[in-house]
């Protein structure tokens, strides 16, 4: 896309600079597709006589790729930020076109000859930019299970957790203990036991190889025993279960026409264990367990903490294909106060708010507005990050702590003065005062985080 400080007169003189017909062509191909791009900005620089077309990466802020304009032609460069954003590195580049080489600076450079040449190398290094995420994509995971318990419901519910053997008895493929592999974390989860829908909760990891449960008298399957998968999943019971056949002819309608969990009379499916629910089945269930299910996610939520609600917001950005892979990465470095996002924060902050400690070894890069919360831009905005120490950190993350906008130290009433005592902090405090950016983000903290220690209500 265009960056900001394009310039379309600068653009028209780095075209006038080019001599050959070839190489306006050339030029024009890598304008069209510098603009189309929705994750770098694009614009025309001049450094000196050099004339330059610049290509940054909006998101992380790094400059992987440049490209020099000549009289005859284009020289494309890869800088070192941008060659872990070439598929197959250098000897891809090299057999995709002759005049690819690495120069003293550690730099790639590929020359751009022809419109054709100029397209070919976008289709190589923007293959993934290029394209929007398919539909196919974007609405195939429903992140809606249903698990068929017959003897050892009360075994996974206790335990908080399923499992199933990886293979029939006979080492063939079953696509319901497949579906194990396919569950992520925050994906919502209904036990259907004894001909009821009995409980709902929520996946909370991802699935792990692991034997039968020492618990279980006899496999729900008989399966290989001796080498199964499991997911740690919490369930809460139901307050009003929901007899199924009561309504198999409402539900008939929306089953899915492939490894269904339960048959069109609402009775189980012996040969499926678990099953992915369609969107159209779940809206139906949700409304007939009139809101059940949403307070169950919620609470589990809650109790199961942010770890969780983090991991399952970075299970998202690691199937998103509308990032690059290098995007993605920042943005869950961002996760644990690394990358881009801690370098933006030094920017900012230079010591601990609380306790004025300067070295940055011992200080954590966190969020104001929780990472898990933030869109792309604030999970790397350094306006939305302090330094502070573990202790701090911990009880500003959990909303024990907050912050006025002009510094002064809030502590939630349900923080036991002892922890105060025993760190050292001493009310009253003033951090100082922040910047205007941050106090959007210190805003969304006093009113989201800030006192919210009884399943999202303040105490």
């Amino acid at each position: 896309m265009k960056a900001p400080d394009w310039n379309d007169r600068l653009l028209a003189e780095h075209r006038a600079h080019l001599r050959t017909e070839d190489g306006r062509q050339a030029f024009d191909a890598l304008v069209r597709l510098g603009a189309k791009l929705r994750h770098y900005d694009f614009a025309p620089h001049r450094q000196g006589q050099s004339k330059t077309l610049s290509l940054d990466d909006a998101i992380s802020g790094e400059r992987p790729f440049a490209c020099v304009v000549n009289q005859s032609d284009l020289l494309f460069i890869v800088r070192k930020a941008g060659r872990d954003r070439v598929p197959g590195g250098l000897r891809n580049l090299k057999e995709s076109f002759s005049w690819a080489h690495e120069n003293p600076a550690g730099e790639w450079t590929v020359r751009l000859r022809t419109r054709e040449e100029a397209r070919q190398l976008g289709r190589l290094l923007f293959a993934d930019d290029l394209h929007e995420r398919p539909a196919a994509i974007a609405g195939a995971r429903s992140g809606y299970w249903w698990v068929n318990h017959r003897q050892s419901f009360r075994q996974e519910f206790d335990g908080a957790y399923l499992w199933s053997p990886k293979t029939n008895r006979n080492g063939s493929a079953n696509e319901s203990y497949n579906n194990m592999t396919r569950v992520e974390p925050g994906d919502t989860v209904l036990s259907f036991a004894s001909g009821e829908l009995r409980a709902a909760g929520v996946a909370l990891a991802r699935v792990r190889a692991a034997a039968k449960p020492s618990e279980f008298n006899a496999p729900e399957d008989a399966g290989n025993a001796e080498s199964g998968w499991q997911i740690a999943v919490r369930l809460q019971l139901l307050d009003r279960p929901l007899r199924v056949k009561e309504h198999a002819a409402e539900l008939a309608a929306v089953l899915p026409d492939k490894y269904s969990p339960i048959r069109a009379s609402g009775e189980s499916n012996p040969g499926v264990y678990l099953a992915q629910v369609p969107e159209p089945m779940m809206a139906l269930l949700l409304r007939l367990l009139a809101g059940q299910v949403e307070r169950i996610q919620a609470d589990i939520g809650w109790r199961a903490g942010p770890e969780w609600a983090d991991s399952a917001a970075e299970t998202e950005i690691g199937q998103r294909r509308d990032l690059l892979p290098t995007a993605r990465l920042q943005l869950v470095k961002a996760r644990f106060g690394q990358g881009v996002f801690r370098q933006n924060v030094e920017q900012i902050e230079h010591a601990c708010r609380v306790t004025k400690v300067l070295d940055r070894r011992h200080l954590r890069a966190g969020h104001i507005k929780p990472w898990r919360s933030s869109d792309d831009r604030e999970k790397l905005d350094g306006c939305n990050g302090l330094l502070l120490a573990p202790h701090v950190q911990h009880l500003f993350e959990r909303g024990y702590i907050s912050f006025a906008d002009d510094g002064e130290l809030l502590v939630s009433r349900m923080l036991n003065p002892s922890v105060l005592a025993a760190w050292g902090l001493t009310l009253p405090f003033n951090a100082g005062a922040f910047r205007p950016e941050q106090q959007a983000y210190l805003a969304h903290h006093r009113e989201n985080v800030f006192e919210r220690h009884n399943g999202g209500r303040r105490a």
